[in-house]
């Protein structure tokens, strides 16, 4: 179905060769992680799988653009795009309380039982009668154990800036979303222009926290539970945020060549959907990783 005006009709696309090519970028990014972690070192596969999802998102996304600017879709399919990234945001937001749920467990479970708490003395004393259930755990590079309360990254620094740049990218987004809702075509750029810009200054600060980290308090992925669990939490949503960043640059230019209305900008509304999420889950990070 290629007709614009006959919105009594659901739109079926062509056959693509885009799920395909989904599955093999995929499938060589993921090879290609497994291989460097086991080496050490970056894999060749890994950053040519990396290129293939960006050579994905282009195409399929560009597709998906094309045949909206093209008026093909019509409310039935407005709603299956609205269904689908409720249920996106719904996956992510089970990811993350898999990793959430480990913390807590590590946190709340497990070191109290290795250190020896009422009902689990002796687990305590069979297993690792020198632990002491004081949190962050981390080892040396002798592996051995040690507590070091005063070497992790401290709430009040770095992290504590970028709470404040991820707060205020929501309220310019959402400042954004209102001009575009009025069809105010300046105020929308430039709002979403400055979210843009703080999207950007969030994950300059984060490399500058992780390099921190890594030179001056040894904090690696090898450094104990609590360094494992750190780089997962955050490293995941470093990553999140690097997409939704991307994303918002696409919006703006979007924005620029005037492809919104105010009744007619779903892929507008998803992006904003995301970045709110995003930005809910920081908030988790902040509290659970960097300030409890």
């Amino acid at each position: 179905m290629s007709s614009s005006t006959n919105h009594d009709v659901y739109f079926i696309p062509e056959p693509s060769k885009w799920p395909i090519v989904g599955t093999i970028a995929l499938t060589t990014t993921v090879i290609g992680a497994v291989t460097s972690i086991h080496a050490n070192e970056i894999n060749l596969i890994l950053p040519v799988g990396f290129l293939m999802i960006a050579y994905l998102f282009f195409g399929w996304f560009g597709a998906v653009i094309k045949e909206s600017m093209a008026d093909c879709y019509n409310p039935q399919v407005d709603r299956s795009f609205r269904i689908g990234m409720l249920w996106f945001i719904f996956s992510e937001v089970m990811f993350f309380a898999a990793f959430f749920g480990a913390l807590f467990y590590v946190r709340i479970i497990a070191m109290e039982w290795l250190g020896g708490s009422s009902n689990n003395a002796m687990t305590h004393e069979l297993l690792w009668p020198a632990f002491e259930a004081v949190w962050p755990i981390m080892t040396n590079p002798d592996n051995v154990k040690y507590v070091a309360q005063t070497d992790i990254i401290p709430a009040m620094g770095l992290p504590a800036w970028n709470t404040a740049i991820l707060l205020t990218s929501s309220v310019t987004l959402t400042f954004a979303h209102h001009a575009l809702r009025a069809n105010k075509q300046k105020p929308l750029i430039i709002w979403l222009a400055i979210t843009v810009l703080l999207g950007c200054i969030f994950l300059v600060l984060q490399a500058e926290e992780y390099i921190y980290a890594y030179s001056e308090l040894g904090l690696t992925m090898g450094s104990g539970i609590y360094g494992s669990t750190f780089f997962l939490l955050t490293g995941f949503h470093g990553f999140h945020v690097t997409m939704g960043t991307i994303m918002l640059f696409i919006m703006l230019i979007r924005s620029i060549k005037g492809h919104f209305t105010a009744d007619k900008h779903f892929a507008f509304e998803a992006v904003a959907w995301y970045w709110h999420f995003v930005d809910v889950v920081w908030l988790g990070l902040f509290i659970f990783v960097y300030w409890l």
